[in-house]
């Protein structure tokens, strides 16, 4: 079968099909691509934000619960970063409220979503090094995105009468840079013998340049518009701004697709984008996970391209959302049609 757009994207082709390049597209364009293509969900859930203390000082969090007695063993939880190229990005945004909103209704579960410190944006598309700065005055680097989100997880884990959650079952998870950094903050807990109860990877990029794309995946990129898809300068620009630096074969800590050692990894739920070149990273990572014995399941979201959950009332971001949910416990909703708000 040919890769497509699915017809909700298909009808806004039209806005971004003449730029090469996601810079390219003027803010008035980007906002209408990105319009809500509905109503969000409606679920009844306590939000609260809180903090926690880390290792460059207090780390925000927003705090999804559903509304309703805690069971004795108290709830599942995921612990949710946002993508953004670590260097944009929010609680606000759909990518961080709506999935953590979504998710918590689903599955009956905790969600507590990180707002992790950014890095500088990258000086190509008009940052200053000096803008975003941790406790000692210096650019944010790695590893300082990963160590708060690291501290969210060991909080949660220490203190699950604090967050209503079991113990036991706390999941981390993000997409795009967010699954980047779930994945490197679970082979850190790996590392220290305390791996997370799972690890759900949505449209990750784990390695310092795309790996190679077979000629299905280049094909399905090119059913795309050029501007949807990230180019290898872009590329090379957000690993600078992470690292302060050229990346090397020897930045295994930094990026988790050059891990040499992937056994005692949990298990693994990868969710690729049909029309995203970043999907070969996360092809590659799943195959690596199964080799090293893990327990994987790797779903290719069809007709969509990178970042398809940071829409609102987008169906085939509800469908991810049933799939991370039912990872937490929550009941198959294969009969659901996907135009169908949730109530």
């Amino acid at each position: 079968m040919t890769a497509r757009l699915v017809p909700e994207l298909e009808a806004r082709r039209h806005l971004v099909e003449d730029y090469a390049e996601p810079g390219e597209i003027p803010e008035a364009v980007a906002a209408r691509w990105k319009a809500p293509f509905g109503p969000p969900e409606d679920w009844n859930l306590t939000v609260v934000d809180q903090v926690v203390p880390g290792r460059h000082g207090p780390v925000p969090t927003r705090v999804y619960a559903p509304v309703g007695a805690v069971p004795d063993a108290g709830r599942p939880c995921l612990v949710w970063m946002h993508g953004g190229a670590f260097a944009w990005g929010d609680l606000d945004m759909a990518e961080a409220h709506e999935v953590a909103r979504g998710i918590a209704g689903r599955a009956n579960a905790v969600v507590v979503s990180v707002d992790y410190r950014l890095c500088p944006v990258m000086p190509e598309l008009g940052g200053t090094v000096g803008d975003r700065v941790d406790e000692r005055g210096e650019p944010v680097r790695f590893p300082v995105p990963q160590d708060d989100c690291m501290a969210v997880l060991d909080a949660v884990r220490q203190e699950p009468a604090r967050f209503g959650v079991d113990a036991a079952r706390v999941a981390i998870g993000g997409a795009s840079a967010g699954a980047f950094l779930a994945a490197a903050v679970t082979l850190r807990a790996v590392e220290d013998g305390e791996a997370p109860w799972q690890a759900l990877l949505v449209y990750p990029m784990l390695h310092p340049e795309v790996p190679p794309l077979g000629a299905e995946l280049a094909e399905a990129v090119a059913a795309a518009p050029r501007a949807l898809q990230f180019p290898q300068w872009m590329v090379e620009a957000t690993n600078r701004t992470v690292l302060g630096r050229e990346p090397g074969r020897s930045d295994d800590e930094a990026f988790p697709g050059l891990a040499a050692r992937l056994e005692g990894f949990p298990p693994t739920y990868v969710e690729n984008a049909e029309l995203d070149a970043f999907r070969a990273s996360g092809e590659l990572f799943s195959k690596r996970l199964r080799a090293a014995g893990v327990d994987v399941v790797e779903v290719t979201r069809a007709g969509v391209p990178h970042g398809h959950l940071d829409s609102t009332g987008f169906g085939p971001a509800w469908d991810t959302l049933d799939g991370l949910a039912q990872r937490l416990g929550a009941p198959a909703t294969a009969d659901r049609q996907p135009s169908t708000p949730r109530t």
